[in-house]
């Protein structure tokens, strides 16, 4: 037998939405992750959809080998939106150092993704759209973060405590 995927239609989209934000909130991300790319093979210019994937491959990061960054990359950086482009990729290196701190890997080898995270955050600062202050929330808590004088397990448990993932 042959297990072709079935695509859903336009109209279903929304509710399908609904059922991608559902699952992230119970953190199961492979059931999310499935029916975005349903979304996705539904309508491939839906910017929602397409952020939304983006965003529940950096909710899997582990801080291994097995992390999709690249397939994540991917898609930020196809986002039509220049905000967007910047933000969403600000995420994503932040994301990539939290689950690599989370992983045991020491404070000073990720200092780097931190400091990546914050050039894209201040990229999408300069081109928010009005009243939008979400880049500068997110380079202040990598900054805090980096001005953090606490270990490592503490730093870890800090992570693990405070990252929640966006919901857009």
């Amino acid at each position: 037998m042959e297990y072709r995927l079935k695509p859903i239609s336009k109209s279903g989209i929304k509710e399908a939405f609904q059922k991608v934000t559902h699952y992230r909130y119970l953190n199961q991300f492979d059931e999310a992750e499935s029916i975005c790319r349903d979304i996705v093979a539904a309508d491939p210019d839906d910017q929602h959809a397409q952020r939304m994937l983006g965003l529940i491959i950096t909710d899997q990061f582990n801080g291994k080998t097995s992390d999709r960054y690249a397939e994540a990359e991917q898609i930020f950086e196809s986002l039509t939106d220049a905000y967007e482009r910047a933000y969403y990729t600000g995420i994503l290196h932040e994301r990539r150092a939290k689950a690599q701190l989370h992983a045991g890997n020491l404070p000073h080898t990720v200092h780097g993704h931190f400091e990546e995270a914050m050039r894209f955050y201040e990229q999408a600062e300069k081109i928010r759209p009005a009243g939008n202050d979400d880049a500068i929330l997110r380079w202040n808590r990598c900054a805090r973060l980096l001005q953090s004088g606490t270990t490592a397990d503490e730093r870890e448990e800090e992570f693990e405590a405070s990252d929640s993932a966006p919901l857009r």
